[in-house]
């Protein structure tokens, strides 16, 4: 995959999913104050999740969210929806191995312009229930994981990249046990995540076909894997002041018999492999992370919050695919997954407001660190988020959310990395790009 296929990627369902207890009034004099957060404050609290998405670097797009685990209902459920547009164009396009054999042949007369991301949606399903005054568990599905680059074949780039997509399916179960400490409650999280991958990648290994009228000239990669992760944390609240701070570690999940086949049925004239499906394998790692997360009432009403957290998006540089039917594996392998990912740091900040009993708003500020290298265009965004809340009862939350975003510009091309070449078949450039997004979400308690 192309370090330029994972863009825009947008993690709107879990970001500061936060709910609380109901606070007492503000009182006065020398008396102990303390924030009052109503139950159309817990809206208030819950829709900064949909306030502030961040567009993460790497593969990351739902990302892992556990919030729902601190819902004071005894039981509740929660599905959502979210939909992104990102809007990276590709410029100054420029085909730098022009070799029919190993470049693909001369693309310098197509277009050197390509609108490189799709549209995407994230989805989210969770439920959690409460078993006494100390235990709550968490079963959820989402999608935390995932890239989808399709610049097509009309570009001077296609022997680099005709359309990349990963897909991940995350089913987790979560649960906390809490005391009292102190003003407050300590929590102990652990929990486990079964995690599926698949994904393709397509692009023109050769023009020769096409002039012989023997094939297409476009080469495939499908993989596919399954694996597991855990999950660890700690979380301290203090209900009288709106305030909790949770610190959540999420383990690797190991893709250690990453398998697929290698399709060159249209590329004949590729020497051994040409006009053959050949089934290969791999490995590779989805990032491990660190979450910490912030929030506190400073004022009757009003809420602060904000959390950072650090990716190892760095486990994922070049993924190599060998054969596993006997023939031999060319240096690098038969193809490649070239990502060259750096670490990647997501920050995080924003208020909240309820305005009535039933409706509340919030908005935030999200800056996410850009994990391309010189190869790829995953720079650097800023994101504005604005999001609503409305509870029409107590068993009833309906949120809706937008956000707006800025990617960073840009460039692309020849990196070297441990004595390895990267990024030598096209060149390209990007500006200040739109990325936006809208999401929605229905929860019942009871």
């Amino acid at each position: 995959m192309a370090g330029s296929a994972a863009v825009g990627r947008v993690a709107m369902s879990g970001e500061h999913l936060l709910e609380w207890r109901h606070i007492n009034c503000w009182s006065g004099g020398d008396a102990m104050a303390s924030r009052r957060f109503s139950k159309g404050a817990t809206s208030l609290v819950l829709l900064s999740s949909l306030a502030s998405p961040s567009f993460a670097g790497g593969l990351e797009r739902g990302g892992y969210n556990i919030d729902q685990l601190f819902d004071t209902s005894p039981f509740s459920f929660q599905s959502g929806v979210t939909y992104v547009t990102p809007q990276r164009k590709l410029k100054d396009v420029r085909d730098t191995n022009t070799s029919i054999f190993t470049g693909g042949g001369n693309l310098n007369s197509r277009p050197n312009s390509a609108d490189e991301t799709s549209n995407y949606t994230i989805p989210y399903i969770g439920f959690k229930a409460g078993f006494g005054d100390a235990i709550d568990c968490l079963v959820d599905y989402s999608e935390p994981f995932g890239g989808h680059s399709d610049p097509g074949l009309n570009w001077a780039g296609a022997n680099d990249n005709i359309e990349t997509e990963i897909k991940t399916r995350n089913y987790g179960g979560t649960c906390s046990y809490r005391f009292d400490v102190g003003p407050g409650q300590l929590r102990f999280i652990g929990g486990a995540f079964y995690q599926e991958v698949e994904g393709f990648k397509e692009r023109l290994v050769s023009t020769l076909p096409l002039l012989l009228g023997t094939g297409t000239g476009v080469g495939r990669l499908d993989l596919e894997d399954s694996g597991w992760g855990w999950r660890a944390g700690l979380a301290y609240e203090i209900p009288e002041y709106a305030m909790r701070a949770s610190l959540v570690y999420n383990s690797r999940v190991k893709y250690d018999d990453l398998t697929g086949t290698v399709d060159l049925r249209q590329v004949p004239v590729v020497p051994v492999y040409g006009g053959l499906i050949t089934p290969v394998s791999g490995s590779a790692e989805a990032p491990d992370s660190l979450e910490l997360k912030v929030q506190t009432g400073i004022a009757p009403d009003w809420l602060a919050f904000g959390s950072v957290k650090w990716t190892n998006w760095s486990v994922l540089q070049s993924v190599a695919f060998c054969p596993t039917n006997g023939l031999s594996c060319p240096v690098g392998g038969l193809t490649s997954l070239d990502l060259l990912y750096r670490d990647g740091w997501t920050i995080s900040g924003g208020v909240g407001h309820k305005f009535t009993d039933q409706w509340a708003g919030a908005v935030s500020l999200t800056w996410d660190r850009g994990t391309s290298q010189g190869y790829g265009s995953q720079t650097d965004s800023w994101t504005l988020g604005v999001g609503a809340a409305y509870t029409p009862t107590e068993h009833i939350e309906w949120r809706i959310a937008g956000a707006v975003g800025l990617l960073t510009s840009g460039s692309s091309g020849v990196v070297t990395q441990d004595g390895v070449t990267y990024g030598d078949k096209v060149s390209y450039s990007f500006g200040n790009d739109l990325v936006t997004a809208l999401s929605t979400s229905l929860k019942v308690k009871f």
